[in-house]
């Protein structure tokens, strides 16, 4: 039987991380270390390499239509990396740190998987050096700054009725979504309706991920508008003086943590929206330090290329000045079963016609990231049932559409395994043909955004919203026109519907709800059935969670 993935992580032999940021050249008075295997990277040795070093070249790691059958997206980033440096060259990977949520839920832990993973596996899939804490905390002392003002008097005349600013916490737990607070009688203030995001989804995340230094993290946060008068005139973070205690909770967990890959290779990991419900890249701060240390650098977005490789390039690439040189889309035989329309139990059992159906789901995502100027390849992400037929099915429908889909083992095999797949991307990324553009020009109207996304990428016919939302684009329009669109909806189909799979055509995308997220700079699009603070399944990863007789974890997977 196969180690699972936290065994192997513990057998894994660690650097010290000052040796690791040896590597790339951090001296060890740089590093902030947390313990001997994870550091933060202090920001005089970043400013120094922001002026003094030329960037290396951005690659991003994207998938297909995630399914229960899996991908391994993280993975494919760190065995990528891992693959880079054992051809000799001197690369890093970004990732994103995993969100207790999930971890306790459905999805288990987000640090790569088998011989392809980040480490120590177990701090980063859980408090890790605590930016989550830290961005939780800072975001939630606004909302307490926010019912403050109203219980002393409320002269800047917040209409309790449009406060715009629900509170966080980073767990999956419906039972906050909707709440009351204030209860209790005059002592406890002023009775409202409220509710809780998961932190992942907190626009102090996404702010987080996108600030490039300190002060620009503090002028973003004050640029947030957390409520309206009765006027519907809107009152700021700055106007609560929240910006000066918050850049003071978040000082330290803005520096980008180091870490490793079990091949002992640098890894940075900081920062951690969802892309189904944020912007879904690890921070700007991470990406640019790690192009300054590394001649290629390793990224993932989050979910399938409709999501996460659509907002790392019209939202984070946009917003930072990135240049990504080249895409690579994981898919794997198993998933590409599922959208052929093969159930879950079925998947072991060899079916190409059904690889051949699902492939339109691929197809799609190649012409999408193609649409960005960016050359593509696809990584077969190997398992150990996936026939010789089937992957050479994925191979030659990837032929025809004009890129080349390459069988990685890195799962099994560590580095070993994506040597092809990282020459390959060498080559794309030397041979310098992108010509990245993002889809829509930042003065494009806010709806026809939102109608480019869904008829382009999602492949839908139209868009539809009620007139309150129509309105509500129309006003934002007026000062928010140039913001880009994060669009909110459903990782597991081009449409709301969950259950469509493969490449669906003709529906349409409904627009249920519009969020200024003014500080981060852009405008959240909730479509479907999607919600910002996720709940746990029937049986949640927790059930499997606890402490062996040794004191070591199990069941974190």
């Amino acid at each position: 039987m196969p180690k699972s993935d936290i065994e192997i992580a513990r057998e894994a032999q660690m650097a010290p991380i000052a040796q690791v940021g040896e590597k790339v050249d951090i001296p060890a008075e740089h590093l902030l270390q947390y313990g001997p295997h994870k550091a933060k990277v202090s920001f005089d040795f970043i400013n120094q390499v922001q002026q003094d070093r030329p960037e290396g070249k951005l690659i991003l790691v994207t998938a297909i239509t995630p399914t229960p059958a899996g991908e391994g997206k993280t993975t494919t980033t760190v065995g990528l990396g891992d693959g880079l440096n054992k051809i000799g060259k001197r690369a890093m990977i970004c990732l994103r740190e995993p969100s207790l949520g999930p971890c306790f839920g459905m999805k288990g832990g987000a640090a790569g998987g088998g011989y392809a993973q980040v480490v120590p596996m177990e701090d980063i899939n859980l408090h890790f050096t605590g930016d989550f804490h830290a961005i939780g905390i800072a975001h939630n002392l606004l909302a307490a700054l926010i019912d403050n003002h109203i219980y002393w008097g409320n002269s800047l005349g917040f209409d309790s009725r449009r406060i715009a600013y629900k509170r966080v916490v980073d767990m999956n737990d419906r039972a906050l979504r909707s709440i009351n607070v204030s209860l209790g009688g005059v002592a406890n203030g002023f009775p409202r309706e409220d509710g809780f995001d998961i932190v992942v989804a907190s626009e102090i995340m996404a702010i987080f991920c996108l600030s490039k230094d300190l002060d620009d993290l503090s002028e973003r946060i004050g640029s947030m508008v957390v409520g309206y008068t009765r006027d519907r005139s809107p009152i700021h973070a700055r106007d609560l003086k929240g910006p000066g205690p918050m850049a003071v909770l978040l000082k330290d967990a803005l520096a980008p943590n180091l870490v490793q890959t079990l091949e002992n290779n640098p890894a940075c990991v900081h920062g951690g929206p969802f892309a189904n419900i944020a912007h879904g890249c690890n921070s700007v701060i991470a990406t640019k330090t790690a192009l300054r240390l590394a001649d290629y650098v390793v990224t993932e977005a989050g979910f399938g290329a409709d999501l996460g490789a659509e907002k790392f390039f019209d939202i984070k690439c946009r917003k930072a000045g990135l240049d990504p040189k080249a895409a690579v889309i994981v898919a794997t035989v198993r998933a590409l079963k599922m959208h052929g329309g093969v159930a879950k139990d079925q998947l072991g059992e060899e079916n190409v016609a059904a690889v051949r159906e699902g492939c339109s789901n691929l197809a799609r995502h190649i012409s999408n990231v193609q649409s960005y100027g960016v050359p593509v390849v696809v990584a077969i992400n190997q398992f150990i049932n996936d026939t010789d037929a089937e992957m050479a099915a994925i191979t030659e429908v990837v032929e025809g559409l004009g890129c080349k889909a390459i069988v990685a083992s890195h799962w099994a095999n560590g580095g070993e395994g994506t040597i092809e797949l990282a020459n390959h991307v060498v080559g794309l990324v030397d041979g310098d043909t992108a010509k990245f553009a993002p889809l829509y020009p930042d003065d494009m109207p806010l709806v026809e955004k939102i109608r480019t996304v869904a008829t382009k990428l999602y492949g839908a016919d139209d868009i539809q919203m009620d007139a309150k939302v129509a309105k509500q684009l129309a006003d934002l329009q007026k000062d928010y026109g140039h913001f880009p669109v994060c669009m909110a909806k459903t990782q597991y189909s081009f449409s709301t519907d969950p259950n469509a799979k493969g490449a669906p055509s003709g529906h349409t995308i409904p627009v249920r709800e519009v969020r200024l997220s003014a500080g981060a700079g852009f405008l959240v699009v909730i479509c479907g059935e999607i919600m910002t603070m996720p709940g746990l399944p029937r049986v949640p990863a927790a059930n499997n969670i606890y402490l062996n007789q040794a004191g070591e974890i199990e069941g974190l997977f």
